[in-house]
């Protein structure tokens, strides 16, 4: 088998809206530098989600330099723009599923306003700043390990293997961008980063934690914000453990510096799949 390398990196600015794929990136403890430090909450902090509001799937996000712009795919020209850096705002304490409060600061009244009309309801843009830490389940990390405002793990890997066997068996031609992975590698069998616990890409070190369980936000086409039956229904006949149907490795970075495409992939350590593959 030939060695596996990183074949795209993604990062999500904006918790749920939409991703952009780069070249290279700076690994960060959180994750990758500004991915998800940005999340569209509930007045009340709560986050809101494509899950009830898949309207969110259709809203682009670009960024340069100095900010991120972001739009309705079909209104391009009704733009916002949010500077990367921000060092001063209204603190506000954010919530991510049932975790403990997170701190955040909103981001400004402009903001609000604007994703507000996009989402037909009250609704606020909150960063989180540097010093803000939010702890990874301690069931798999070790007690220092943090992540930004993603559901529960700093990075999430997929191989595009893996892609060709669920689309094989669905019969479909579902999208990698679907499934909102940060690093897609190429070159190994399908389903074997279950098995990755210890790995190296390029000179960086990484640690496998365990599957990613997965949800309706996947039947959510990125394309039309359309809901279908794909592919948890195929993912259901084969990646089913535990009444969670799996697909992904959750991943926390050993060491931090700079990823950049075409890096090779080296296994350092295994540990036993928990979910047979046939």
């Amino acid at each position: 088998m030939n060695t596996p390398v990183l074949k795209e990196i993604w990062i999500y600015p904006i918790k749920s809206l939409g991703g952009i794929s780069l070249s290279e990136a700076v690994v960060e403890q959180k994750g990758f530098q500004y991915d998800r430090r940005w999340m569209l909450v509930e007045p009340n902090g709560k986050f809101l989600t494509q899950r009830e509001h898949t309207v969110m799937a259709l809203v682009n996000v670009e960024m340069n330099d100095e900010a991120l712009r972001v739009y309705h795919r079909h209104h391009p020209d009704d733009g916002l723009e949010i500077p990367l850096n921000q060092t001063t705002g209204e603190a506000l304490t954010a919530y991510v599923w049932d975790d403990q409060a997170v701190d955040a600061q909103v981001v400004s009244r402009q903001a609000d306003e604007w994703f507000s009309r996009l989402l037909g309801l009250p609704c606020r843009l909150v960063y989180m700043p540097g010093n803000s830490l939010r702890p990874v389940d301690a069931r798999y990390a070790r007690p220092d390990d943090v992540v930004s405002f993603a559901d529960g793990f700093p990075y999430l890997l997929i191989s595009t293997d893996s892609l060709d066997e669920l689309n094989r068996r669905a019969g479909a031609s579902l999208e990698m961008i679907r499934f909102r992975p940060n690093l897609v590698v190429e070159g190994t069998s399908p389903h074997d980063e279950d098995t990755w616990y210890h790995f190296r890409i390029g000179d960086l070190a990484f640690y496998g934690v365990k599957p990613c369980a997965r949800c309706v936000l996947t039947t959510i086409d990125p394309e039309t914000a359309r809901k279908g039956k794909e592919p948890l229904k195929t993912l259901a006949a084969y990646r089913r453990l535990d009444n969670k149907l799996l697909f992904g490795q959750n991943v926390l970075a050993e060491t931090s510096g700079t990823l950049r495409v075409g890096q090779p992939v080296t296994v350092l350590e295994r540990r036993p799949a928990r979910l047979p593959f046939s």
